[in-house]
């Protein structure tokens, strides 16, 4: 093996240039170059630092960090696109610099030590593009959820919600709407952009975290966005558009003020325009408004023109939604039912009389009865009995 050649070649990547910045790759690059015994030392000690805070597998480490590395290469290949044969020769030997420098162990009982073998990268990689529909790359397949940040950029969700469709109780044939759109999009059908309005508490924002979840492994990605951002949606649709990943793009608790301008952004995204959005993508919302503006009698006395298309259109953005679900609150039996479905699936053992009374009781002090009012109430009995 020709130390100095492969440690020229993790010095030279460049198409998976982003590594040589990676704090581990950097080690392994200095304990591979390393000549004297000190050198070694502080090298394979470098290397440990890096690996030990995931494990100690060196070579699972950089191959999960060449498989996730977002480059030109990986995105060309991603829409469909032959790379010339150059550049195949090029990723070719970064691959086999990559793979020898992961099989690499200490050598010196006195070093750190972690475990390495000798493993195809080429052949690994190759097997990771066949499946980057739904495995994905860079920061979405590390992660299943993201949020933007004020300047636009996208952020991982370090603890996503791990709520799960089997947690959530009663609105079956809601989320059942929700779930064949769901299904259409990661199919490559024509999906709708969803309105799920009702009552706080009933389940809207869990409805649609849970399915996020349920459908990670088939490819798909969560994004909320915050609606003082909703302008930023246009340049995000541009980058998505050649990921061959699906996106739910999920704006929370959305309601607008009659003059707000953020209005005219998604208004402009829901209708289409030169910037539409792609296959990949919907706009999932939720409100407990049903026409999303907060309309005054001030609103109608205007002195426009033409005030009555200016009302229309500002109290008829729902409509834009390709489908509006409603989430109407629970009525006694349903309440009771949740009550009763939740206890049970947390093994809350209280006679079952007991347990609508008190919920019944707890719902009113909680301002009605909601599914979120179910389970805390389960939550808070939970509590009780531990104490």
């Amino acid at each position: 093996m020709d130390l100095a050649k492969i440690g020229r070649q993790l010095g030279e990547l460049v198409i998976f240039q982003n590594l040589k910045q990676d704090p581990l790759v950097a080690a392994l690059k200095k304990f591979v170059c390393a000549s004297g015994e000190r050198e070694k030392s502080l090298g394979a000690s470098a290397v440990a630092a890096a690996l030990y805070p995931e494990g100690v597998d060196l070579t699972k480490a950089v191959l999960d960090r060449v498989l996730k590395d977002d480059h030109f290469y990986v995105r060309q290949r991603a829409a469909g696109s032959v790379p010339d044969p150059l550049i195949l020769a090029q990723l070719q030997a970064e691959l086999e610099a990559l793979s020898e420098a992961a099989a690499l162990l200490p050598g010196h009982s006195g070093h750190p030590s972690w475990r390495a073998e000798k493993m195809d990268f080429l052949t690994r990689y190759e097997a990771h593009m066949e499946r980057v529909s739904i495995e994905g790359y860079g920061q979405f397949a590390a992660h299943r959820a993201f949020f933007m940040a004020q300047d636009g950029q996208l952020v991982p969700v370090r603890h996503p919600d791990p709520l799960l469709l089997s947690e959530l109780y009663g609105y079956e044939e809601e989320r059942e709407k929700v779930l064949l759109n769901t299904r259409a999009l990661l199919a490559g059908l024509p999906a709708s952009n969803i309105l799920l309005y009702g009552d706080a508490g009933t389940g809207k924002s869990s409805t649609v975290k849970a399915v996020a979840n349920a459908h990670f492994d088939s490819g798909l990605r969560l994004i909320q966005i915050e609606k003082n951002l909703l302008q930023a949606i246009p340049s995000l649709l541009d980058e998505l558009a050649e990921n061959p990943l699906k996106f739910i793009l999920f704006i929370d608790d959305l309601s607008f003020a009659s003059n707000d301008s953020h209005f005219t952004a998604l208004k402009t995204v829901l209708e289409g325009s030169v910037a539409a959005r792609s296959r990949n993508v919907v706009v999932y919302a939720t409100s407990n408004r049903r026409h999303l503006i907060s309309e005054t009698f001030a609103d109608r006395k205007g002195d426009e023109l033409h005030l009555n298309d200016t009302l229309e259109e500002i109290s008829s953005l729902s409509a834009r939604f390709g489908m509006v679900i409603t989430f109407g609150k629970p009525g006694k039996d349903l309440f009771t039912t949740l009550v009763l479905r939740l206890a049970e699936h947390s093994g809350l053992d209280l006679p079952e009389e007991v347990l609508i009374r008190e919920a019944e009781a707890y719902a009113i002090r909680s301002g009605g009865r909601t599914p979120r009012a179910a389970r805390q109430f389960v939550e808070f009995k939970i509590a009780m009995d531990s104490e």
